[in-house]
């Protein structure tokens, strides 16, 4: 049976973690203090299992349902200073997983489309998502490398599983100056990517290596 437990307000043991977490981002680099105030404004404990409620803000990625997990603080902070969001932005994150990556997003976009592969992970998402009280958000089940067509396009889109390439799909329904991000690479290690879409081509650059759970899809990973 599946259950969740919410507390109202935060422990002050809380309060003191994420501001330690906060200046950890800092120290590492984290320079945009947009995304410094989301991730503050963030309570990461909701969005977690209640097992591990403990190393909320442990700057580690840690286990979820259906075998997925809930990405390191860090990596959620380098992603979404990446997308270089200026609050008008309607974004499409694939592996919407714990709610947590949609949370931060949803404090600094106009709009968030979030699509997950297993139904049991958006619903829980769901609750957590209504409980923070963000209404500027779509959950959606699907196959995430196939994108969200119906709302296409998006100035930016957000991967928060590793791919073997960039899926077409997902260019496609970038809108022109737009900015993609995502993992790419092996299922054992990638790089994390920035793709900005012109009318020309497409430029790419890398942030570096990384390691995420595989991205599923027609244009992902077949499953097996």
């Amino acid at each position: 049976m599946l259950q969740l437990c919410f507390i109202e307000g935060m422990s002050q043991e809380f309060v003191l973690q994420r501001q330690q977490l906060i200046e950890s981002l800092i120290q590492a680099g984290i320079r945009d203090e947009a995304v410094l105030r989301a991730m503050a404004s963030t309570a990461r404990e909701q969005f977690v299992d209640q097992e591990q409620r403990d190393l909320a803000y442990a700057d580690r990625a840690l286990p979820i349902l259906m075998g997925q997990t809930i990405s390191q603080p860090l990596m959620v902070a380098v992603m979404t200073q990446a997308l270089q969001l200026s609050g008008s932005e309607r974004v499409l994150e694939i592996g919407t997983g714990s709610g947590y990556q949609t949370a931060v997003l949803a404090h600094l976009a106009a709009y968030v489309y979030s699509v997950e592969r297993y139904q049991q992970l958006s619903y829980v998402a769901a609750l957590r998502l209504v409980q923070a009280k963000l209404d500027n958000i779509s959950l959606y089940v699907g196959d995430g490398s196939l994108g969200w067509l119906d709302e296409a396009p998006y100035e930016r889109i957000i991967v928060t599983a590793a791919a073997p390439e960039v899926p077409p799909s997902l260019v496609a329904q970038l809108a022109m100056d737009g900015l993609l991000v995502i993992p790419v690479g092996s299922q054992r290690r990638q790089d994390l990517l920035v793709i900005r879409r012109t009318s020309l081509e497409t430029q790419t650059y890398s942030l570096g290596s990384c390691v995420f759970v595989p991205l599923v899809g027609v244009q992902g990973w077949h499953p097996g």
